[in-house]
């Protein structure tokens, strides 16, 4: 047999990626920030490259005209959405946050579920709102310090063999120029499955950002098994530096609280007992750790979490518990970090589910377990959270679903007995969940918007269906209702495909 070139053996992986493997795909780079004034930029794949130079260079305010002709002229998907993403990750840097403008980059795969999921002939709506978005992003970026994401330092590539090593190194150091170049060699010359586990086990080691850098790892992993390998480099880029975002001083040389539930759970994995995968579905052990993350410390949490694996309970019954643990905060403080314990948490069970490696699992579950209470501590800096168990919440009177989004946003509480009712009494999940995303891409508004929608949506799908209703119900807090106004721009944007203004 002759051997593959290095470009046909990633695109392989790419499409094994795609199919829903946990190997992700890579092709030749890494990462190295630069202003864009008088600095190369990094470059992308030569397919690509017109498109993103198209959207880099239109203003806003001609976003909408302009790609509503390439679709008409024919442009794809695959591109389209490519483009949404190499245009962020080229033009917005993960600082001082991985947040904030940088989440023109995190919801990329937000923007992939919604569109997917629609009509054919309303797919590109999302789109539309999200070019838009990166756009307001861009000049974000701009104003602050024109930061562009410039080619990788070849001299500091480590040779084959030496890479994964150095890029190890380099992430326990902190050290971002190191794994800017360690990198670089390691998808030149490793095979792609050695290179996301890295990311797994990485993405969710600190509470820096709320969540944002396991959200970042999830989303770079999926979107580039749909947008194929060739343009993997500047995604992963991004990915290394962003991950390693951290305030004034080296983690590695402080006892920063956001750092402390990993250096313990390290050595906690190493509890959970040999076939723990294998335990019973357990509902009284969700309950139990319910209770835990309810009150109880990240500590407290981790140690319920090994307690009860070792009793027998299965994995699915721990992530019962972390599904409706972070929706319940959602109930008792309906805002912003509370939202991000949820689509922290739709990110860890992804990252879980695609690891494979028993270790970076067992990790995982510990990190998750450990940040809702953090999420929860974090609240109490926001106002008043609420006294509310999720396990003991009483349906109100059977309503349905129209029903039910008319009431969303004008009386939250109500919405969401009307939705635990709905679902007790044997509603059907298809027609709620298709509400429910119309609705974000009709009347959404922000980043969070798209994505809480989505993580919830997908969510019912990996909770057990005995929790399904009260996870759903939760969700309306944070959920668009049929009340609200529509987006303007959703709306020039339907009138721009069909060819009219």
């Amino acid at each position: 047999m002759t051997k593959p070139s290095r470009r046909e053996f990633l695109c392989r992986a790419g499409a094994a990626a795609a199919l829903g493997g946990s190997v992700g795909s890579v092709s030749h780079s890494a990462l190295a920030a630069v202003p864009s004034a008088g600095k190369a930029m990094v470059a992308l794949d030569p397919g690509i490259e017109p498109l993103v130079r198209l959207l880099e260079g239109t203003p806003r305010s001609e976003i909408v005209e302009t790609f509503a002709a390439k679709v008409r002229e024919g442009v794809g998907y695959k591109e389209m959405l490519a483009a949404l993403l190499l245009a962020a990750v080229r033009n917005v840097e993960p600082r001082p946050s991985v947040g904030f403008k940088f989440h023109s980059v995190l919801v990329v795969q937000s923007i992939h579920l919604a569109s997917t999921a629609l009509p054919e002939d309303e797919r590109w709506l999302p789109f539309f709102w999200a070019l838009d978005y990166f756009k307001g992003t861009q000049a974000e970026d701009e104003r602050e310090r024109g930061w562009t994401m410039g080619p990788v330092d070849e001299s500091a590539v480590p040779k084959a063999g030496e890479a994964a090593k150095a890029f190890a190194g380099a992430m326990e150091r902190w050290d971002e120029a190191g794994a800017d170049a360690a990198i670089a060699g390691l998808v030149r010359t490793a095979k792609p499955e050695a290179i996301w586990p890295l990311f797994f086990r990485y993405g969710g080691r600190d509470f820096r950002s709320i969540g944002h850098k396991v959200i970042d790892v999830a989303n770079s992993h999926r979107v580039l098994g749909v947008i194929g390998c060739q343009h993997a480099e500047p995604v992963l880029r991004s990915l290394a530096y962003a991950l390693l975002m951290h305030e004034d001083g080296n983690p590695a040389e402080r006892d920063d609280p956001a750092d402390r539930p990993w250096r313990r759970n390290q050595e906690l994995a190493g509890r959970i007992p040999a076939g723990w995968q294998n335990g019973k579905a357990d509902r009284e052990a969700t309950r139990a750790l319910l209770r835990t993350l309810r009150g109880g410390s990240e500590n407290d949490a981790c140690d319920k979490v090994v307690e009860l694996l070792n009793g027998g309970a299965g994995a699915q019954s721990i992530w019962d518990a972390l599904f409706l643990g972070s929706a319940e905060l959602v109930v008792r403080q309906p805002g912003i970090v509370a939202l991000h314990a949820a689509t922290t948490t739709n990110a860890f069970h992804y990252c879980y589910q695609a690891a494979g490696d028993d270790t970076i699992r067992r990790l995982i579950l510990l990190q998750n377990a450990a940040f809702l209470p953090m999420f929860r501590q974090a609240m109490s800096g926001r106002g008043k959270v609420s006294e509310f168990a999720i396990d003991k919440w009483e349906p109100a009177e059977s309503g349905n679903v129209q029903g039910i989004f008319e009431t969303v946003r004008r009386d939250s509480m109500k919405a969401a007995r009307m939705t635990l009712a709905y679902f007790e009494d044997g509603g059907a999940l298809g027609p709620w969940v298709e509400k429910a995303r119309r609705l974000v891409v009709q009347k959404g508004a922000s980043v969070h918007d798209y994505k809480f929608a989505m993580a919830a949506i997908e969510d019912a799908e990996r909770i057990s269906p005995e929790w399904l209703g009260r996870h759903l119900a939760a969700s309306t807090f944070l959920l668009q209702g049929s009340g609200e106004q529509d987006n303007p721009l959703i709306r020039k944007a339907a009138a721009f495909l069909k060819g009219s203004t």
